[in-house]
């Protein structure tokens, strides 16, 4: 979304950090820098930076602490989402997932405490940002991405359904942190978040089905994953219910009208073009073309 950000992973790093020092358990300390570092692609937090740039950034402390709060609570669901009980994955990010690396008991307690410690890192700024309400509205559009009934945990339950509902799936499990991004890249630099939560909403279902896509035709090597996942698990996705040509077209429909929801903004353009770009960055290019 935008170039690596040195500030942010030092912030990120700082928090890290601060979580694991003694009197930590060693292995537990270990397990959660792990859980973090090396990061993925840490798209929702540049997306999350991205929109209060747009926005003029008046607090970039704000929109550091509040990005890295998202990256937490993404990692922490990672953590969670490749445990025996649910995907039963051995490999992410290019390595060993937790629970194969550090065992399943810490991989549970790893991803319990990067949810605490996501909240916990953005309060302890409180007294250094600008604006009080801006980071109320911060913390308000956090809470609404992770529990229940549309954050990333109700995302998750719809996996334990008999009769699974794909968009709300997909608007749980994946939008709802994209949504956050969105939201709360405005609200920290004193916008109203909820004109930002139709970006979110579109990239963020674009972006599961180009997982989904990436799942039925790709491999581990391009992933950093397992693959085959979805039909492994009898899961709905977007190529069982639309094929492959209908999901890529889906795809691009996603990615669109995102873009077009952008608001007014001063940064309006710039932001488009980096939305386009990453979210062609998303797929191969001859299988946007194979849908063209």
């Amino acid at each position: 979304m935008q170039e690596d950000n040195p500030q942010f992973e030092s912030y990120l790093a700082s928090a890290v950090a601060q979580a694991t020092r003694v009197p930590c358990p060693a292995r537990f300390a270990e397990a959660l820098e792990y859980a973090v570092f090396p990061g993925g692609a840490r798209v929702r937090p540049r997306l999350c930076l991205a929109v209060a740039h747009a926005n003029g950034m008046p607090d970039p402390l704000l929109a550091i602490a509040a990005a890295g709060a998202i990256e937490l609570l993404h990692c922490a669901s990672l953590v969670h989402d490749d445990l025996p009980c649910f995907d039963n994955a051995d490999e992410r990010r290019g390595k060993a997932s937790v629970h194969k690396a550090y065992g399943e008991r810490l991989a549970v307690l790893v991803g319990d405490a990067l949810i605490v410690l996501a909240y916990q890192s953005l309060m302890n700024q409180a007294s250094n940002v600008l604006s009080a309400p801006a980071l109320i509205s911060v913390h308000q559009c956090i809470s609404k991405s992770v529990g229940a009934p549309l954050g990333i945990c109700a995302g998750q339950a719809w996996e334990c359904e008999s009769d699974i509902d794909l968009h709300a799936y997909h608007q749980a499990k994946t939008a709802a942190l994209f949504i956050a991004s969105t939201c709360v890249g405005a609200a920290s630099a004193g916008q109203d978040p909820a004109l930002w939560q139709l970006l979110g909403d579109r990239i963020g279902e674009a972006y599961q089905v180009a997982d989904d896509i990436l799942d039925a035709c790709a491999d581990a090597a391009i992933t950093g994953k397992p693959v085959g996942q979805d039909a492994i698990h009898g899961r709905p996705n977007a190529v069982s219910v639309l094929g492959l040509d209908g999901a890529v077209q889906r795809f691009k429909l996603l990615v669109s009208e995102g873009i077009d929801a952008i608001p007014e903004c001063a940064g309006r353009p710039d932001l488009q073009r980096l939305v386009r770009a990453q979210a062609e960055s998303l797929l191969p290019k001859k299988l946007v073309l194979r849908a063209a």
